[in-house]
């Protein structure tokens, strides 16, 4: 493969739906040029950064190495007709993740205790019984479903939703909106007539706009609430910022789980052993099992960081302004981090994946996360029989966050206990 088509392969969203060409081009960079200056056709320039070390290397020093203004990949086209849409600024929207202290820290601090396991003990029971629900809904399906449009999107969807504060009938209009946002780059998913996202854009804030009118009046034990009335330094926080707010907790919320808990059931039915492992002792197993789901899956494949100083990074010279790719797909598949890397391992210990990120900016949601994934598994465990796949296996067509879109399966449960 020529340098031209690596650079290339390295931005194409199709790359990202075909896991075997990802990891053979990836395992390449890691050897060969793992801080690699990159000059795709049709984007700007960046370094793609391949290896653990190197992304933790980066992501631990917030004040060198800036979230702020690049965070995904987007054509040269995309950003100008962004530009053009908000009158030169970059992204259409600014959450958390695209934020720097002292924006990043003020602005997570307003809900980051919702995240915290204290507060999540509170919906335990509830996350428990939306598990038990959607193991039912297998068991309505008959025998065969697809486990991804079937289950896998609508469970961690509801527990966000209940969490924000958005009431259940509005979800399909929320995971309508989720993959067209993440989607944007897949035919499948992608809005119709739309090269960028600002109808959806427009269609997430035209909701929230609503939403917080409501909670100002009316405010509720949520996060809308808490996202509607926040202030800082005692101002109201902005409406780009609250509308931004409330799109992160929405999609990030949920999409991602979705991609963790139908990879991982992907990952077992190729695994058997492993499967039965688990099946036989979840009480165990389970922990660790997540873990290994989410390196496995790694949902958010990238992030950009903007060089703020002159850096040299494994022998690299970064200049100030310089972008650089942070590929946690890769990192998480990285033979100086993890043994047999390659080998999906329910006892992978230690198990320090980078699928959260690293530093200032680690996932604000991942305990909730977890525990999702856990009620689900807990009850899946306990009810199936068996289980295998019943067609092909299709991932999105995304570079920035992606998983499964159809995971067909055949399957046999145990009758519910009375």
């Amino acid at each position: 493969m020529s340098d031209k088509k690596i650079d290339n392969a390295i931005v194409d969203p199709k790359t990202y739906a075909h896991v075997d060409e990802f990891h053979e081009l990836f395992t390449r960079l890691r050897k060969e040029d793992p801080v690699r200056w990159t000059e795709p056709d049709e984007y700007r320039p960046f370094w793609t950064v391949a290896k653990h070390a190197d992304i933790m290397e980066v992501e631990r020093q917030n004040d060198k190495f800036l979230n702020d203004p690049r965070l995904t990949l987007q054509t040269i086209e995309v950003e100008e007709k962004v530009k053009e849409f908000t009158g030169g600024q970059s992204k259409l929207i600014r959450s958390l993740v695209d934020m720097d202290n002292p924006d990043h820290r003020n602005y997570r601090g307003l809900t980051q205790a919702w995240f915290m396991p204290p507060n999540l003990k509170a919906i335990s029971a509830r996350v428990d019984a939306l598990a038990e629900k959607y193991v039912d809904r297998l068991e309505e399906k008959g025998g065969e479903c697809d486990f991804v449009s079937d289950v896998a999107v609508w469970y961690p969807l509801r527990v966000i939703m209940t969490v924000l504060g958005v009431p259940e009938e509005d979800e399909p209009i929320m995971l309508k909106l989720t993959q067209e946002l993440f989607g944007s780059t897949d035919p499948e998913l992608r809005r119709e007539n739309a090269d960028f996202n600002v109808n959806t854009v427009t269609d997430f804030f035209n909701y929230f706009n609503a939403l917080t009118e409501d909670r100002r009046k009316n405010p509720k034990d949520d996060v809308a609430s808490v996202i509607a009335n926040a202030t800082i330094d005692g101002e109201p926080i902005g409406h780009l910022e609250a509308m931004s707010y409330y799109v992160i907790v929405a999609t990030a919320g949920h999409d991602t789980t979705s991609s963790t808990a139908a990879g991982g059931l992907l990952a077992l039915m190729q695994n058997p052993e492993q499967f039965a492992k688990l099946k036989a002792d979840p009480d165990k197993y389970l922990n660790g099992a997540i873990d290994e789901m989410i390196r496995w899956t790694t949902p958010v494949k990238h992030f950009f960081r903007t060089a703020a100083v002159d850096y040299e990074l494994r022998g690299k010279k970064i200049k100030a302004g310089d972008n650089l790719l942070m590929c946690y797909w890769s990192a998480n598949r990285d033979e100086d981090a993890f043994d047999d890397p390659f080998t999906f391992n329910i006892e992978r210990s230690p198990n320090k994946h980078l699928a959260f990120g690293y530093g200032a900016h680690l996932c604000l949601g991942q305990h909730l996360a977890k525990m999702e994934i856990k009620a689900l598994y807990k009850e899946l465990l306990a009810r199936l029989d068996h289980i295998e796949l019943a067609g092909e296996p299709a991932f999105v067509e995304a570079s920035f966050v992606s998983g499964l879109k159809r995971l067909p399966v055949r399957y046999s449960m145990k009758r519910k206990a009375a």
